[in-house]
């Protein structure tokens, strides 16, 4: 998939992307590196997977910090933040791609605590560090983003649920956000092929991400979205903060859109 972004056009940017030690998060961190910005790879397990995405992005002339941080732990987010702006001075994009929920060995509250609390303390605690003409960018699913027109796969349910809260719950900061003079952006997209929600998804309800395949005609994979979600931090904010990916004909309506 070719870089959304051009050659050079985020030299002295600064990026944080969470979750970003593999899948969409990895291939979204890359499209910023190679445009030239500084970026930071979070991680909550993954350090080697982070470490070797660092090493590479250094090799290739890159600049790249590996922070990791349990996003549901405020004193992690603190301390991850603190580096932050020890080392950069400060964001100018953050990508909140982290989300999680059908893990098996997690607290029943876990999808909530994640999707919707964790994201809200996440772009508070961040806030400082974002200048006049910075932009966040919140990732989620068609599933998630209209749950509340479209039913979705009891397997995914939970999720579905925490995310639709945690993207409601940054919503209202719009005008705060606005205020400060900070873009907030909306990436939807359908179920991504080769993602460990997917993986999860088939495990759970096997023939569940084909039957959607067919439905949607196609589904996106890792670094095709991954670039949807690169260009949305630097495009015109779309109407209603929304920026879909791939086909929304089976989705229903959401008022005021």
């Amino acid at each position: 998939m070719p870089n959304p972004l051009a050659p050079g056009s985020l030299a002295g940017k600064r990026v944080l992307v969470t979750g970003s030690s593999r899948g969409i998060g990895a291939d979204t961190v890359g499209y910023f590196a190679e445009a030239g910005a500084s970026v930071v790879i979070n991680y909550r397990n993954k350090e080697a997977r982070a470490t070797k995405l660092a090493n590479g992005i250094r090799e290739a002339g890159g600049t790249a910090i590996v922070v990791g941080a349990d996003l549901t732990d405020p004193e992690s987010v603190a301390a991850m933040f603190d580096q932050v702006q020890a080392e950069l001075d400060g964001l100018d994009i953050l990508v909140l791609n982290a989300s999680g929920g059908m893990e098996s060995g997690m607290a029943e509250d876990y999808a909530m605590t994640l999707n919707r609390d964790a994201q809200v303390d996440l772009l508070t605690s961040a806030m400082p560090l974002l200048a006049p003409g910075s932009r966040v960018v919140f990732v989620t699913s068609h599933q998630a983003h209209f749950i509340g027109t479209t039913e979705t796969m009891p397997e995914y349910l939970p999720v579905a649920l925490s995310k639709r809260a945690g993207e409601d719950a940054l919503r209202s900061l719009i005008p705060r956000l606005e205020e400060a003079g900070i873009g907030f952006v909306v990436v939807s997209g359908d179920m991504i092929e080769g993602t460990i929600t997917a993986t999860l998804l088939e495990r759970a309800n096997p023939g569940a991400i084909g039957a959607r395949k067919e439905a949607a005609g196609r589904l996106y994979n890792v670094s095709e979205f991954a670039a949807e979600v690169a260009a949305a931090a630097v495009d015109p904010i779309p109407p209603h903060h929304t920026r879909y990916v791939g086909d929304v004909s089976d989705f229903g309506p959401i008022e005021g859109e």
